[in-house]
């Protein structure tokens, strides 16, 4: 039987954690790709990406594996350089400009390009094989877990203000943390508060940093979440000042709860950036966000947890299981058969559906995936629900 009433914790980290540093320039470099290849005219399906970033003191190595237009080794430097400078890191330890960038790119295995590929008959195959998730509840607006939606949201407030200019003390670097009390079922308080925050003055004390973050803090929650209980722990460590890369090493896909659900939901064994959407790893857990939001918007369930499975090479997924957590309205086993009917469920499906062939990417390396508004120009086309009243129809 389901517990009822529970504490439940997710965590969220800001644009300027080691691990987003290295996203954001992995997807950078897939965006970059993307654009370059528009203006060569060349066909966006033959663009591969798989950019890994390693990040520590004042070095950035960018690895992996490419296919498209020629760009030259100066201009994926300065794209690196432009992301770090955006982020906000002018620091001794990690700063955009004299930070040691080595660009270590290769083709594209022949081996896996042939697999993935359309050639003759065969339809384009996923990149590799894997399993992906998607999830959705109505526990916000957004229908994503509260825990994390809120985590994200604290610290994307603070960012805002700090680009805005409003916080000239804060650094980069942060983390927040949120432990939601649950009853019966729903979310309806916070009862532990973390936020670390870098800060750019080194002998800022905690009290200080509290009096700058807590007004976002309680402007992200909901105003009877926070109550006279509720603990909170502002730079616990009582000193972050040296952060970033010049702390903590940073690579790319290493915070993938974060990316994803904070652990309200399975997650799949591969994570998201640096990679382009031929990749199912990426555009297939978009996908699996975006069918299971849609069931959720349309009001055929309170829940729902969507699984996806490919194989290398392999056009069409190998599963797809619908789990509605004694939520649902319908039967699983036909919404099921319904999902795989409403959308291709193909790479080149999932591409052309949500309008993947873009640079699209970057704005994706912070504050999760799922969750955000879709933008005017479809970069987050994966949080429409535009299919809601057609899944409506299946089951009238």
């Amino acid at each position: 039987m389901a517990r009822n009433s529970y504490l439940f914790t997710s965590e969220s980290v800001s644009e300027g954690h080691p691990d987003k540093v290295s996203d954001r320039i992995s997807d950078e470099i897939v965006d970059l790709f993307f654009r370059e290849g528009t203006k060569a005219g060349m066909d966006p399906y033959q663009i591969r990406v798989a950019c890994e970033t390693l990040c520590t003191t004042n070095r950035v190595v960018i690895a992996g594996e490419v296919r498209g237009p020629k760009i030259s080794e100066d201009t994926i430097i300065q794209t690196a350089r432009k992301a770090i400078r955006d982020i906000g890191y002018e620091q001794d330890g990690f700063h955009w400009e004299h930070a040691k960038v080595e660009v270590l790119l290769h083709s594209q295995s022949a081996d896996i390009a042939q697999g993935v590929d359309a050639a003759g008959n065969k339809d384009e195959g996923a990149g590799d094989q894997g399993i992906m998730f998607g999830y959705a509840c109505r526990e916000t607006p957004e229908l994503m877990p509260a825990p994390l939606y809120y985590s994200h949201k604290i610290l994307r407030l603070i960012s805002e203000a700090r680009h805005a200019g409003k916080e000239k003390f804060l650094g980069p670097d942060a983390k927040s943390q949120v432990t939601v009390r649950y009853e019966n079922g729903k979310p309806v308080g916070a009862t532990q508060i973390v936020v670390s925050h870098q800060h750019i003055v080194e002998d800022m004390t905690s009290a200080q940093i509290r009096a700058a973050v807590e007004p976002y803090v309680r402007k992200a929650l909901p105003e009877s979440w926070i109550t006279k209980d509720t603990v909170w722990h502002i730079n616990p460590t009582g000193k972050f000042f040296i952060g970033g890369p010049d702390g903590d090493c940073g690579l790319t896909g290493r915070k993938i709860i974060v990316d994803t659900y904070g652990g309200a939901a399975p997650h799949g064994g591969g994570a998201f950036s640096g990679k382009d959407p031929t990749k199912v790893d990426r555009s297939a857990a978009y996908a699996a966000r975006y069918l299971a939001k849609n069931v959720v918007a349309a009001g055929l369930a309170e829940r729902c947890t969507l699984q996806l499975a490919y194989a290398i090479g392999v056009a069409q997924p190998l599963s797809l299981y619908a789990d509605l957590h004694d939520t649902g309205k319908i039967d699983s086993d036909k919404l099921e058969k319904v999902l795989m009917d409403v959308m291709s469920l193909s790479p080149r499906g999932i591409r052309e559906h949500l309008q993947l062939n873009k640079p699209i990417y970057a704005r994706t390396s912070a504050f999760g995936h799922f969750g955000r508004e879709p933008d005017a120009d479809g970069g987050f086309s994966w949080e429409k629900t535009d299919i809601a009243d057609k899944l409506k129809s299946h089951f009238a």
